[in-house]
């Protein structure tokens, strides 16, 4: 039995932290989107009698194939919730296009990918709210990603037509597993990451001690997505964690600022932790001209879309 699936980037609409529980998590408000970047799994399994063989594979050489990988992972957690039982050889073969550490939710969609995937394959029969609780022991970004495949891979599109959770934009709350549907946005965009990489937990202890100086009005970003009026909009696509991350990473400035040098005033956004960039585009000739030049500075820079 086989089953590919697309798993798609995420970009940050919004993202504000309102503050910090007392073991130390963060609480967010933040607009997540889904892009159509994404990365191919194809999965295949095989039963057998000898407990449960996991091989996973990806074009990536520096990427880890075992537990460490949250594809891996995730494939361990569906085998705990159907109680432990299966017995036959999985095969898990991941082609990336998504940058990784990049602050796209690149391997959180890898492995809400996999969730769905075995969910079809055992024939499990879950819900989206129940495949969302088994991502949320995975990363906070998963059930996210879980929702947004839902919407938009066709193998999956009929099985989860009538779920409200299935979506491709959300506000997400609490420590960003408490999720909300929202109409999304509709936009060609432009993504550059710099080589390198950005510690979430840093760029969240980050900010604990600093001012921050400009937050988003969530509830006039939600309006104005509910009626495509994309002054409202724009206005209030701020990412707070840009305070850390543009402070410590002068490449993810020198990015930012070329981004908004091409963007011609559009809103230009850090997408997560960082370091990537994305900039909104009025077409997709706009969008790959300003790629090219963007691939200049930054090998990974991609012409996109969000998905609605």
């Amino acid at each position: 039995m086989n089953i590919q699936l697309k798993s798609y980037a995420k970009i940050n609409l919004s993202l504000d932290v309102k503050g910090v529980t007392g073991d130390g998590m963060h609480l967010v408000e933040m607009v997540m989107q889904q892009i159509l970047l994404c990365d191919d799994i194809a999965m295949s399994w095989t039963p057998g009698a000898d407990g449960l063989e996991i091989s996973l594979k990806t074009n990536r050489r520096f990427l880890p194939t075992d537990e460490r990988n949250l594809a891996y992972k995730a494939a361990l957690v569906m085998n705990e919730i159907r109680g432990g039982d299966a017995n036959g050889k999985l095969e898990i073969n991941i082609k990336k296009r998504i940058p990784v550490a990049a602050g796209l939710a690149g391997g959180s969609g890898n492995g809400a990918a996999v969730l769905h995937g075995l969910n079809v394959l055992w024939g499990m029969d879950l819900s989206l709210e129940e495949l969302c609780g088994a991502g949320a022991r995975l990363g906070s970004d998963v059930p996210f990603c879980i929702m947004g495949q839902a919407a938009e891979n066709d193998v999956l599109k009929d099985r989860f037509a009538t779920d409200h959770l299935a979506c491709h934009c959300a506000l997400a709350t609490g420590t960003g597993t408490d999720l909300e549907p929202l109409k999304g946005l509709e936009s060609h965009i432009v993504l550059s990451k710099p080589p390198i990489s950005v510690s979430t937990a840093k760029a969240y202890q980050g900010i604990d001690s600093i001012e921050i100086p400009e937050r988003p009005d969530t509830e006039e970003l939600i309006e104005g997505l509910k009626t495509k009026d994309y002054s409202r909009i724009e206005k209030n696509m701020v990412n707070v964690l840009e305070n850390y991350t543009l402070k410590e990473y002068p490449t993810v400035v020198y990015t930012k600022n070329k981004m908004q040098e091409m963007c011609a005033g559009r809103a230009v956004l850090m997408s997560g932790s960082g370091p990537s960039v994305y900039g909104l585009t009025g077409s997709i000739k706009e969008s790959r001209a300003i790629c090219a030049e963007m691939a200049k500075i930054n090998r990974e820079s991609f012409w996109t879309r969000t998905t609605f």
